[in-house]
């Protein structure tokens, strides 16, 4: 299991580390420090930490889960759809400008997301309970993705 665990923070935090080339630049650039955002729009350490805590979360989540699923095929493909979305949001946001197809793979990320938690909620039980933190900050996130791409 410990094992397992540690793959699945190097995959998840491979990710992070991938995003964050497109998004430290992102945040200060011009374009994004002109946008009009969401009044609830977190300050930017909160993105940080709430990015750590979902990968540390959705880890051990993803360990629990390859331990008791039958289909490895599936949760593996669905946790690979997730990665790269999770990946390319960042370039199609901050280095590309493309709110609206941003928002498109943000909601995509959050259907996936949503399908680890409902599909697999009844064998995971408690928990389950850790997914729910990336879900409902995905839920946050397109929503602010959504502000910037109406109101700009």
């Amino acid at each position: 299991m410990g094992l397992r665990i540690l793959l699945f923070l190097l995959i998840n935090f491979a990710a992070l580390g991938i995003g964050s080339l497109f998004t430290n630049s992102g945040v200060t650039s011009d374009w994004y420090q002109s946008l009009n955002k969401a009044p609830w729009t977190p300050p930017g350490w909160v993105f940080g930490a709430a990015w750590t805590t979902i990968m540390i979360c959705f880890a051990v989540y993803m360990a629990f889960i390859y331990d008791i699923t039958h289909d490895k095929k599936t949760l593996i493909t669905l946790f690979i759809i997730q990665w790269v979305l999770n990946v390319i949001w960042n370039p199609v946001f901050f280095y590309f400008h493309q709110t609206l197809a941003g928002l498109v793979i943000i909601t995509a990320l959050t259907i996936v997301v949503g399908a680890f938690l409902f599909r697999y909620g009844a064998a995971m039980k408690w928990k389950s309970l850790l997914v729910l933190p990336y879900f409902l900050w995905l839920i946050i996130a397109t929503s602010l993705n959504a502000y910037i791409l109406f109101r700009n």
